[in-house]
């Protein structure tokens, strides 16, 4: 999937992986090093054939722009080559890298490792500022990209802004406000008071369900609406000393030592059954977790579902396209990456599977699918997104942030939530992994 976590598309997502976004994982073929080939049209006889190596699903091919792109130019062919995991993906992608071989004509970088790729693989790519308007995108996405002597290595696609996926019919089987904007104000500008509110909705939960799916998700959440995170500006690591890391981290605690959540490891299989089995009423939810949730809840869900604004401006996952030096179509490849995250079809993208735009200009023609919005309440949540986009706060991210981030939700915070280890206990849990991963 595709998330900071993947997917992620982001942690696998993210992912994002990352990432990642809506179906994240569905869709995507396996094969036995985690990977899948997708021609998308045409033999390549006589043509430019270009690659894209990507992770988890992105929507191109899902939103037919690998096929309205060959039309626009029949001298193309292109083949994505997909690998479901961020974790297998981008070492493969350094190796490559760094052989000066065996790249893809275009590669996609997931967010939580935009900053290594910035920092130790900065002149393996080419410069992309030179090509495009920089103005199309977010400033906070681009400066993501952007190396020292700024250089843009990556074209933004997709963010992950933040809102609260609730299940309003078990709200109201819990006495709690259902009205998505009286919601908004009551955890308005502090995740605690969201978690808060859970305490109340255990007192009368309709039976067998939790407030929330998992103490991860709520630090993933309050983490990415803090400016600072595991590293400062200059790129030294305080992920111990972070003030946005202490803030995620004692909001998660609350969550993982009461009874108000499902202790389920998001993106496992019993994660997909919680949402088909309702037994979970909240999720933080980046925008590209609708679909996934549409996905997963089914039929049950629709018109139960529904979305509010989240605490604090908060950003999730996102990816962005490069083209590496040693690609032998540099010229086709950077017009491909251009068009594919211009405006215009990062908009398809959205109408296809909710992916949100890292391009404020698309966001006024943004126009979720019809059955995305019945399935949400008929939630505004092209407006939700977006508001929470113009004021994500800029965040560092560091050569290691994917694998700190990691170490905190997969080994400290599930050793309290689910094997009853006490917060102290699960951060230097997390503490002696961090090490290993920091060398140190």
């Amino acid at each position: 999937m595709r998330t900071s976590t993947r997917r992620s598309h982001r942690l696998m997502a993210l992912a994002a992986v990352a990432a990642l976004t809506t179906g994240l994982l569905a869709g995507c073929s396996k094969d036995s090093d985690g990977g899948s080939s997708n021609d998308s049209g045409g033999n390549g006889k006589g043509k430019t054939t270009l690659t894209i190596g990507t992770f988890g699903v992105f929507g191109y091919k899902q939103a037919g722009l690998y096929d309205e792109y060959m039309k626009l130019h029949p001298d193309i062919s292109i083949k994505e080559n997909v690998t479901t995991r961020t974790d297998v993906y981008w070492p493969k992608v350094l190796t490559r890298l760094q052989a000066g071989s065996g790249t893809d004509d275009i590669q996609a970088i997931e967010v939580g490792n935009i900053t290594e790729a910035v920092q130790t693989q900065g002149s393996k790519f080419v410069d992309l500022g030179k090509d495009v308007d920089k103005s199309q995108w977010l400033d906070w996405k681009n400066a993501q990209a952007t190396t020292k002597d700024g250089k843009l290595i990556g074209l933004g696609t997709d963010i992950g802004p933040m809102a609260i996926c609730y299940r309003k019919d078990l709200f109201k089987k819990a006495g709690l406000e259902t009205d998505r904007t009286k919601l908004a104000a009551q955890w308005k500008g502090d995740w605690a008071k969201y978690v808060d509110l859970g305490k109340q909705y255990m007192k009368k939960a309709p039976s067998g369900t939790k407030y929330v799916d998992s103490a991860s998700s709520v630090y993933n959440a309050a983490l990415g609406g803090g400016s600072e995170r595991y590293y400062d500006n200059s790129g030294n690591v305080v992920w111990d000393k972070s003030d946005g890391v202490k803030k995620a981290w004692d909001v998660a605690m609350t969550v993982a030592t009461s009874n108000m959540s499902a202790k389920l490891k998001q993106f496992d299989k019993p994660w997909d059954q919680g949402y088909a089995n309702g037994t979970f009423a909240t999720v933080a939810c980046p925008a590209w977790m609708i679909g996934y949730i549409e996905q997963k809840s089914g039929d049950s869900g629709k018109g139960n579902w529904d979305v509010a604004a989240a605490p604090t401006a908060s950003n999730w996952g996102g990816s962005f396209l490069g083209v590496p030096t040693a690609g032998k179509h540099q010229k086709e490849a950077i017009a491909l990456a251009k068009w594919l995250t211009a405006p215009e079809q990062q908009a398809k993208v959205f109408a296809k599977q909710a992916s949100f735009p890292s391009t404020p200009s698309a966001y006024s023609t943004l126009k979720p699918a019809a059955d995305t919005t019945a399935y949400f309440s008929n939630a505004p949540i092209t407006q939700i997104f977006a508001d929470s986009a113009k004021t994500i706060p800029t965040q560092y991210f560091g050569i290691k942030d994917q694998p700190i981030n990691t170490a905190l939700t997969d080994v400290g915070i599930l050793q309290v939530e689910q094997k009853g280890k006490t917060p102290d206990q699960g951060w230097n849990a997390a503490k002696n992994e961090i090490k290993d991963v920091l060398g140190q």
